[in-house]
């Protein structure tokens, strides 16, 4: 296992060590990772796009390490799009994909708790003329392929289904829904971002078109994020400029970036069985202790059918409450979310995955969410599990 990461202070408390378990938002980059980065930034700084020697020496890395990334997902490296982030790929794959196939139909099919980059991109195509389905899940966040197949058109163009959600953990069942799309020539893209390095993933045992990474949630650095686009995948653009991705998306590669980006990968895959069952414990470990501490805890998603990383849930009668169990958490210095971290931009309104799953706007405001990461520990959720055990009596229950 990689060495562990310093423990960081609590801003707001010098003397209590910070206790991180907002993984699924963003996750503490890798030691390793970032000594990488300051020497690729040091010594890799030239633009991969010029003819003189420092420019062929940034290109020979962008080509070594697109090669690295696609390996990791069973791709080839000409399949690899390097992007800013997982949103700019999200977008590029709705986007593209619709301007670019428009005259074979305009119909697209996502998810009702999908990313909110995918839900917003999907409704602002549907400004542009484009319908949209937005199927709905069971109460445990999981896709009916069958309802998929009931939805399906004869201009249905694209299928956008997320392997991994970001609020509840659900493993959809992408593999089957990959075959329905292949099998009627439709496009099939899945957002993997909470997937790729968690569990296996292959873009070519999944029958997807196109697919979704990025870095900073595998203890990589923000601002990195690739899509992978099937050969023969017709698609449009949408940044012009110099011509770099192959024209798909024109930006002068972030070399250092990228670097870190594959490196987090890499160590990622390499450690995920052993991550795996390491996580699990902890997992199983957190839900019995709050079963047995918590009256009226209820959690979120499925059981079975979910990454051991996430856990979300509520507190029977203090829904209302789950704004300020996160701030009392926070003040004794442990960081959780009650939702996606994208979607508190939004004002604070109750979670659309939540709500898609079941619960009423009163419940999905209070839902918390605990996501580990690698550098988690027994003993941070040891006093984690103290920690709320505590603060939670001081809520004021609501009936």
């Amino acid at each position: 296992m990689t060495s562990a990461i310093p423990i960081n202070m609590h801003p707001n408390n010098m003397n209590s060590p910070l206790i991180y378990l907002d993984n699924a938002a963003t996750t503490p980059i890798d030691p390793e990772v970032s000594r990488a980065m300051q020497m690729a930034a040091k010594e890799y700084y030239g633009n991969a796009s010029s003819l003189h020697s420092v420019g062929t020496i940034a290109h020979e890395i962008l080509d070594q390490e697109r090669a690295r990334l696609a390996s990791l997902i069973g791709a080839s490296p000409d399949e690899i799009i390097f992007t800013g982030s997982g949103t700019e790929a999200n977008n590029l794959a709705l986007k593209g994909v619709a301007f670019a196939n428009a005259h074979r139909g305009r119909h697209i099919i996502v998810s009702a708790i999908e990313h909110d980059c995918v839900l917003k991109a999907a409704r602002w195509l549907e400004s542009q003329g484009f319908s949209v389905t937005y199927l709905p899940v069971d109460q445990h966040g999981l896709v009916d392929v069958q309802v998929l197949e009931n939805a399906f058109t004869d201009k249905t163009i694209l299928v956008s289904m997320m392997h991994v959600n970001n609020e509840i953990g659900t493993i959809e069942p992408v593999k089957e829904i990959g075959n329905l799309c292949r099998e009627r020539n439709i496009y099939f893209h899945s957002d993997a971002c909470q997937s790729f390095g968690k569990i296996p993933l292959n873009a070519a045992s999944l029958n997807a078109d196109l697919l979704t990474v990025n870095a900073h949630k595998l203890h990589g650095p923000k601002g990195v994020g690739a899509l992978y686009i099937k050969s023969g995948v017709n698609i449009e653009p949408l940044l012009h400029g110099g011509g770099q991705e192959k024209g798909i998306r024109s930006s002068t590669e972030n070399i250092p970036g990228i670097i870190g980006f594959v490196m987090a990968a890499e160590i990622a895959c390499r450690e995920m069985d052993s991550e795996t069952k390491r996580v699990t414990g902890l997992h199983e470990h957190i839900l019995c202790i709050l079963k047995q501490r918590i009256d009226g805890v209820y959690f979120n998603g499925s059981l079975s059918a979910r990454v051991p990383h996430n856990i979300n849930f509520c507190i029977e009668g203090m829904e209302g409450e789950g704004i300020r169990l996160q701030l009392l958490l926070d003040e004794a210095g442990v960081c959780v979310s009650t939702g996606s971290a994208c979607s508190s931009n939004d004002g604070g309104n109750p979670s659309h995955v939540l709500q898609a799953i079941g619960l009423d706007p009163f419940q999905a405001r209070g839902g918390i969410r605990l996501s580990l990461g690698r550098f988690t520990t027994q003993k941070e959720i040891d006093r984690f599990l103290d920690v709320i055990s505590e603060k939670v009596k001081q809520l004021n229950p609501i009936f």
